[in-house]
């Protein structure tokens, strides 16, 4: 391989054009003729035993080129890419510029590349760290949390209440037909949840256990089930149980009972102080956002499509490797939402956008400002990783890419120089004054 040159084009594109020479493409010519040749029927011969010229002849003489090209072109290609010291980031689209035996062949290659970044400022950013006061009334419902969840189910002798749990038989019919899904039996529903269509679960209200009652209800007009939407339906009940939640007495018993601790000022103390934590973790989170957003504004690049399209796939196969933990394929989900698979990938256009320009910008920083991993660092990330997944770390290694692991490793690096050269002022905010409002 020669490479002949190296093109600079628009949105970070670059043309790559390289050579092949004759002996290597006349070679490869030869042996993709004895490999292909047996696909090729020419009158009066057996399938791979007609001469190579009566087969271009029928078929094109520049038949076994093309295949050689092909077999040729990846390692060529990669030579070229190396030599012209360039990072691709797309999938290359080649084209035959000139071939033949006796002078080999010459090909040119479009491909996207990382971007040259020019940063603006971003050492000495200001930001506001804007940290939420704890709420009284976060506290409250917390503890409310707790006491409901610590209650006990007593069964109810009268009337079905709001907030009640009933357990229930129905059948659901549309036009006096039975419809698919709309029976079940001894099913548990919370009187007032919204788990059900509305008006079903109000008018099991004022029913009493062993009572059996319709409810007429109204599908709403965008309900998952087309067949149903809009439809008048009539449900038939049978309403075996009601039960009521009896809640604990908010008192230090109740905090002895739930917690390690002796008195229910104690548990509020506690948990005020981890709604204190998350706030100020929070705030450093936005503090970091803000940061690395100042960063991306002030840099300038040219972000070929090819590098937010890439990552745009590795969003969606992260999403279907989540649904699918929970057996659920892909192509069902989509059905289920009513989308197709181009509308759904816009969803993430925005988020790869800012995941790209982010990278981009921090590998600038990294650059800039000499950061490296150390091997401390990168065992710290092996044992973490092993960890995780609880593997042995020579495992972890034999398995991770040790440059990228590192890379990503420098890039975080240049997230905490920005922040600890950045200068931060920090505000209050009085988060019972905005419930107030």
């Amino acid at each position: 391989m020669k490479l002949i040159s190296c093109e600079k084009l628009e949105k970070s594109m670059v043309e790559l054009q390289f050579s092949i020479d004759a002996e290597t493409f006349k070679d490869a010519v030869a042996k993709a003729f004895k490999r292909e040749s047996k696909k090729y029927a020419v009158p009066g011969f057996r399938k791979g035993k007609a001469p190579r010229a009566m087969i271009e002849k029928m078929y094109g003489a520049d038949l076994f080129q093309y295949d050689a090209v092909n077999d040729l072109f990846p390692a060529a290609y990669e030579e070229a890419v190396k030599e012209a010291g360039i990072e691709v980031v797309s999938a290359p689209q080649p084209e035959v510029v000139s071939m033949n035996e006796a002078d080999g062949a010459v090909l040119k290659v479009k491909v996207a590349v990382k971007p040259e970044v020019e940063l603006g400022e971003y050492a000495g950013l200001e930001v506001t760290k804007k940290v939420k006061t704890v709420d009284e009334a976060q506290v409250e419902a917390e503890i409310k949390r707790m006491q409901d969840r610590n209650g006990r189910l007593l069964t109810r002798e009268g009337e079905a209440q709001n907030g009640d749990t009933a357990d229930i038989d129905f059948e659901g019919f549309v036009d006096g037909v039975a419809f698919e899904g709309g029976k079940a039996e001894h099913y548990s529903l919370v009187l007032g949840s919204g788990s059900f269509i509305p008006g079903f679960e109000d008018q099991i209200i004022g029913h009493k256990a062993g009572d059996e009652f319709d409810i007429q209800v109204k599908f709403p007009a965008e309900y998952q089930a087309e067949e149903l939407a809009g439809k008048d339906a009539t449900f038939k009940i049978k309403l075996h149980e009601v039960k009521y939640k009896e809640l604990p007495e908010l008192d230090d018993d109740f905090a002895k009972d739930v917690s390690e601790y002796d008195t229910l000022e104690q548990l509020k103390d506690s948990i005020r102080a981890g709604i204190a934590a998350n706030n100020e973790k929070q705030a450093d989170q936005q503090v970091e956002n803000d940061l690395i957003e100042k960063v991306v504004n002030g840099m300038k690049a040219d972000v070929p499509a090819a590098m937010i399209e890439s990552r745009v796939d590795e969003l969606v196969q992260d999403f279907e490797y989540r649904i699918q933990q929970q057996g659920l394929k892909l192509q069902d989900y989509l059905k289920y939402m009513g989308m197709n698979m181009d509308a759904f990938r816009t969803q993430f256009t925005e988020q790869a956008e800012k995941q790209v320009k982010t990278r981009l910008a921090m590998e600038a920083v990294v650059v800039k400002e000499k950061i490296e991993a150390t091997e401390e660092e990168f065992e710290a990330e092996v044992k973490r990783i092993a960890d995780a997944y609880q593997m042995e770390a020579d495992k972890v290694k034999s398995i991770v890419d040790a440059a990228a692991v590192k890379a990503d490793l420098a890039v975080n690096k240049a997230i905490d120089f920005v922040k600890n050269a950045a200068k931060i002022s920090v505000e209050t905010e009085d988060k019972s004054d905005e419930n107030k409002d």
